[in-house]
């Protein structure tokens, strides 16, 4: 009998459906990440040497306020206990408070997070407008004077530490030339005028109709926009005009010519036709990082973003900040990965 239930058990998963199982996969695998990558930060947080109690009592306080203090935080019970009750409470949505703003975590990121995502989209767009069109020119003219100007563009990218180029941006631009705002979001005298609905204030401006703030915040973020859309530019071009090589010299491509067909035709609809899938994983990887590694680019443009928030909290010693933080990092990193294998299955049938 016992026999016949494990069989009839075995058939029953057996017979879930395809798209079922690629769920329940794809939500595991979320799972275990995200608790893998919650488990190494939270340990990584308790053994810094940094004391999250002093944060908060300060230095003067005496030993009974900050035992009072150290118990209230559960510091006291095993590093396990601490991290199943951490988890709990994230589950619930809840990532404690930050010690610097004495704010809920949830709601600091739901203020800071628009304006790293709108500084990051506008850049990561401007790396896929200009950098996808120059490496796949660059491909096709390969030693030509346009392949050159793309190498060193991807060179320079590569090698120019972002904080100098940064600094140099602002002193040209903003210092001397006064072509664009300068750092923070908007001028000081714009400050709060359009109400936040979806906290990117070009977005916000819009839709309230304000012109005047969308084009002082427009001037603010155009030189931290464009740095990163330079370095998000030098990465995808450089993969588009590799990955364009290979197509290149395939015997398709040769066969295609000998058949009379247009140049146009060949290098759009069959040649980058094929790269769109690998273009797909690397535009994902650097919207990414843009996402992730604007860090001193917030510093420098005075941006109020998430890298900036993390970096001040782990300054601080408010650690509920930086935790709360790396999950939302580590979420988008997970999602962008899951958006890039759903787009593998729209360009490329043998994925379905």
């Amino acid at each position: 009998m016992a026999l016949t239930d494990n069989n009839s058990k075995g058939r029953q998963a057996a017979s879930l459906p395809a798209w079922l199982k690629t769920t329940l996969l794809t939500l595991g695998s979320i799972a275990v990440t995200m608790l893998g990558l919650m488990f190494i930060t939270f340990v990584i947080g308790r053994v810094m040497p940094i004391d999250p109690v002093l944060a908060i009592v300060g230095e003067q306080a005496s030993k009974a306020t900050y035992d009072a203090a150290y118990e209230a935080m559960g510091l006291d019970r095993p590093i396990i206990v601490q991290f199943g009750l951490y988890v709990w409470d994230v589950l619930h949505g809840d990532f404690g408070n930050s010690l610097l703003t004495a704010r809920p975590v949830a709601d600091d990121i739901a203020r800071v997070f628009p304006a790293t995502l709108e500084l990051a989209t506008l850049g990561v767009t401007m790396g896929i407008v200009l950098g996808v069109p120059l490496g796949v020119f660059a491909a096709v003219r390969q030693g030509s004077w346009i392949d050159q100007i793309a190498r060193v563009i991807a060179l320079v990218g590569y090698s120019m530490p972002i904080f100098w180029l940064g600094l140099m941006g602002l002193l040209v631009f903003y210092g001397i030339l006064g072509w664009v705002g300068g750092p923070g979001r908007v001028g000081i005298f714009y400050v709060d005028i359009v109400p936040s609905v979806t906290g990117m204030i070009l977005v916000d401006s819009i839709l309230d109709g304000n012109w005047d703030v969308f084009k002082n915040a427009f001037s603010h973020i155009i030189l931290p926009a464009g740095l990163l859309g330079y370095y998000s530019l030098a990465y995808i071009s450089r993969m588009t005009r590799s990955f364009m090589l290979e197509q290149m010299s395939a015997e398709y491509i040769t066969t295609a010519r000998v058949k009379g067909m247009s140049e146009w035709d060949v290098i759009w609809k069959h040649a980058f036709k094929n790269i769109r899938v690998q273009l797909i994983t690397v535009i994902a990887l650097s919207y990414a990082n843009l996402l992730e590694g604007s860090v001193l680019t917030e510093i420098i443009f005075s941006w109020p973003g998430i890298g900036s928030y993390i970096t001040t909290a782990l300054l601080s010693a408010d650690m509920n900040a930086v935790l709360g933080g790396t999950v939302v990092v580590g979420l988008i990193f997970i999602l962008l990965n899951i958006f890039s294998d759903l787009l593998y299955k729209v360009f490329d049938p043998r994925a379905k």
